[in-house]
């Protein structure tokens, strides 16, 4: 997978595309990861690619002219999206659909913003990685990128890793988890873990994952239908492990 991101800081973004396992996916060939600086397809003496908004206001915006040089000269692969507060929302069903496909491309804004012929004329939509304001789109790119990347196949080291987590297939937040010692400060692993009874590790595994679900993201039981009658038996089963 070909992924481009065009940003004024793209030493921060391949930074952090080149630890863990982001970092191993682009070392074998997994994902091609591309930065792209507008600030190159400048052509005065200080490199600006800002300036202050007709009409007034607060702020400078990004130049419509950059932008569009920089993307037609990178000719990246679509759809290219531009990160802001006020786009469809990124979410896990999301980044397997751009799994799905063979590239996409990320336009990181600054300042108050970009020239609105940018959104009108040179993307293809807008993402946002949740309602809050950031400097600038590198943080959410990252964000976007490592969350498609870690879907890609032999990616992680476990194929289940991506259906039974958080989000995954069953479309429920993911269940505790916990590893040695069995004693930690006085607080025990619960026995079921302990018991070598793999089916019902499995039970508890999913009420744990149900009770935390309803009681975190409601949303979610709603969305895929509510709780079946079978898992109101596993829920009554098993009571919920404590979560701050």
């Amino acid at each position: 997978m070909r992924i481009d991101v065009f940003t004024l800081f793209p030493d921060v973004v391949d930074h952090f595309c080149s630890e863990s396992l982001l970092g191993k996916a682009r070392a074998v060939g997994r994902v091609d990861v591309r930065l792209h600086d507008p600030r190159t397809h400048t052509s005065d003496v200080h490199r600006t690619v800002d300036d202050a908004p007709f009409g007034g206001g607060a702020g400078m915006l990004m130049m419509a002219q950059p932008l569009f040089d920089a993307v037609e000269a990178a000719d990246p692969p679509r759809p290219l999206y531009l990160l802001g507060p006020g786009g469809r929302r990124f979410d896990q069903p999301m980044a397997c659909e751009l799994a799905e496909g063979a590239g996409f491309s990320l336009l990181c804004g600054r300042y108050e913003g970009v020239d609105h012929r940018v959104r009108e004329h040179l993307v293809d939509g807008e993402l946002s990685v949740g309602d809050v304001v950031l400097s600038g789109g590198e943080v959410a790119a990252c964000l976007v990128i490592e969350a498609v990347t870690r879907l890609l196949p032999g990616v992680m080291g476990n194929i289940d890793s991506p259906v039974t987590e958080s989000f995954g297939s069953g479309g429920l937040l993911e269940e505790p988890h916990y590893t040695r010692p069995a004693t930690f400060r006085g607080w025990e692993v619960p026995d079921v873990l302990r018991s070598g009874d793999h089916a019902r590790v499995a039970r508890w595994r999913h009420a744990q994952a149900l009770h935390r679900t309803i009681a975190a993201r409601p949303d979610l039981i709603e969305a895929r239908g509510g709780v079946t009658d079978d898992e109101r038996a596993l829920l009554e089963e098993f009571p919920p492990v404590p979560y701050p």
